[in-house]
């Protein structure tokens, strides 16, 4: 049985950091891009970023570059993304996905297995 399971959301002041795991089981983890997104209240879910099966090659969204970076380990199945100099807009749930594209991608359609989601919240 597939399992993605985040853990590390909190709260957190403006400026401060955290960093999000998301431990997989139930599937070849290490052929998978694995992609990270997030849904604050009353909008849609919405691309963070993506990390390659290698973990090689990563996608941002231009809002959170140069602040979050998405990493992996494949021997622990475990994907990562470290949230540094968080703004209040970046409160939502924070979801990681599983693609079979090995690449990652922005797109929701592209993620085979999802996470029940972490609450991050950033207080201004």
């Amino acid at each position: 049985q597939v399992h993605l399971v985040e853990s590390g959301g909190g709260l957190v002041q403006a400026g401060g950091s955290l960093r999000l795991s998301c431990a997989a089981s139930g599937f070849t983890f290490g052929s998978y891009g694995m992609g990270w997104f997030r849904q604050a209240p009353g909008k849609e879910r919405e691309f963070v970023g993506a990390i390659s099966w290698s973990g090689g090659s990563t996608l941002y969204t231009n809002s959170v570059k140069g602040r979050f970076t998405v990493s992996r380990d494949n021997a622990k199945n475990t994907a990562y993304l470290q949230m540094n100099s968080l703004k209040a807009e970046d409160t939502a749930v924070y979801y990681c996905a599983a693609s079979l594209s090995g690449s990652g991608s922005y797109s929701t359609n592209a993620y085979r297995y999802w996470g029940q989601g972490t609450q991050v919240t950033v207080s201004s």
